[in-house]
């Protein structure tokens, strides 16, 4: 079988994409320049693209403010943003979907690499290496701190090997670029807008996530489950001490709802975790507080024991806002599922990575105990509808920890994952011609 041929440059291009992604961070559903470059290169490419609101539907969970909209997209359009693109995109639907067609039949792979930053001031120190070297985040309160930069410039890689070896190519290849990873709020989105139809082969990953420099992980298992839940309880002002029996106390509420919540007993099917992470309430100390916001989550290792957390957390938030007489309302800020990368996937990543450059180590399988990943919802569809899907882990070499504000990575790893990726399309197309 052929192999593709890649471009010489090709490393020196991921890094300066990479750094001019870190450069111009943005949080979720705010990625209009990151999208819309990512959209032109696409274009240029050869590559048919979709956008917006054909691959993103409008039901998105943890969406910002339509102020906050329009100022990241004035932001984009004054830093780079490409406008022919952008404007498909306004409103926060930045996603983009590449796809090319071979010259043979063939499967239908699709990979996705995730494109948002975080909401955190990245760090101005010397030893810092973007700040070193010029490429620090010009925007401050948001940054590249998880790889979402080198996820996208390996994104784009892909796209720039494919689109010089279209005739290797047997079938369809998607390259899914997705928004709003952080929080656990995109993927669903583009599930709904139905981007995994008739995909045959789902490939995710991530860099670093302590993995080291050299290793590669084919295969990943034990995403939580999770809910992210916004509380607002809302009761009635009074003075506290001429009247306070006029009030209706929502401070009273959540706190009663965080030691409940706290409090709830675990299910015997598996691992569970609940957490109350911000609790904003109440505007002065003679004053009974008539507002009261809880920004809380639950996971689980399966889905009965994420449905029994989100269940007890939901009787326990209305029965706290009973308690005390006031009302509640409530959003879901995001959601992912868990789910098993498929064990033949994982043999094929595994054979195409022992024979990468630069790779040393090579795991078929292991579990990620850490957290929740919403690609898993890309995963599950493709399941369901009778494909493979995984998701694997990249190693590389960290400054500092995921989402940490001195967080950076050894740029070797983005050649690294694109010629595992690479190499995988081979294995994948080997496995369909044994299947004949």
């Amino acid at each position: 079988m052929k192999q593709f041929t890649i471009p010489t440059n090709i490393e020196e291009k991921m890094i300066e994409w990479r750094r001019d992604f870190h450069r111009y961070p943005e949080v979720g559903w705010t990625e209009f320049r990151t999208a819309s470059i990512i959209a032109d290169r696409l274009v240029k490419l050869g590559f048919e693209i979709s956008i917006g609101k054909e691959v993103v539907s409008s039901e998105r969970m943890g969406l910002p403010s339509e102020q906050d909209l329009e100022d990241a997209y004035q932001y984009a359009l004054n830093n780079g943003g490409v406008e022919t693109y952008m404007e498909s995109m306004k409103g926060g639907f930045t996603g983009v979907v590449a796809k090319i067609v071979g010259q043979e039949e063939g499967p239908t792979i699709a990979f996705r690499v995730d494109i948002d930053a975080l909401p955190i001031t990245e760090s101005t120190k010397d030893e810092h290496t973007p700040q070193q070297l010029a490429f620090r985040s010009v925007k401050d309160g948001e940054m590249h701190a998880c790889g979402h930069d080198g996820h996208a410039s390996i994104g784009l890689a892909l796209a720039t090997v494919l689109s010089q070896n279209r005739e290797h190519i047997k079938g369809t290849i998607k390259i899914i670029f997705q928004p709003a990873e952080e929080g656990v709020r995109g993927a669903k989105a583009m599930v709904d807008a139905g981007v995994l139809q008739e995909v045959d082969y789902f490939l995710a990953l991530h860099v670093g996530t302590g993995v080291p420099l050299g290793t590669v992980i084919a295969g990943t298992n034990g995403f939580l489950a999770t809910s992210k839940i916004d509380a607002q309880f809302t009761g009635k002002a009074a003075h506290a001490g001429a009247e306070p029996e006029q009030g209706k106390n929502a401070l009273l509420a959540a706190a009663q709802a965080i030691l409940g919540l706290h409090s709830i007993a675990r299910h015997s099917a598996g691992a569970s975790r609940v957490n109350v992470g911000q609790c904003i309430a109440g505007e002065g100390r003679n004053i009974v507080p008539s507002s009261a916001l809880l920004k809380l989550e639950v996971r689980g290792e399966n889905d009965e024991t994420h449905d029994y957390m989100y269940q007890q957390a939901m009787n326990i938030l209305n029965g706290a806002a009973a308690m005390y007489d006031v009302e509640l309302n409530y959003d879901i800020m995001g959601a992912a599922k868990t789910c098993s990368s498929s064990d033949r996937l994982n043999e094929l990543i595994e054979k195409a990575a022992l024979d990468i450059e630069n790779v040393n180590t090579v795991h078929r399988l292991t579990s990620f105990a850490a957290g929740s990943e919403d690609a898993t919802f890309m995963m599950s569809a493709v399941q369901e509808q009778g494909g493979l899907s995984t998701y694997s882990v990249i190693g590389t070499t960290l400054a500092a920890g995921h989402h940490h504000e001195q967080f950076d990575i050894d740029e070797k790893v983005m050649k690294i994952a694109l010629d595992t990726w690479l190499s995988t399309i081979q294995q994948i197309y080997l496995e369909e011609r044994s299947n004949e």
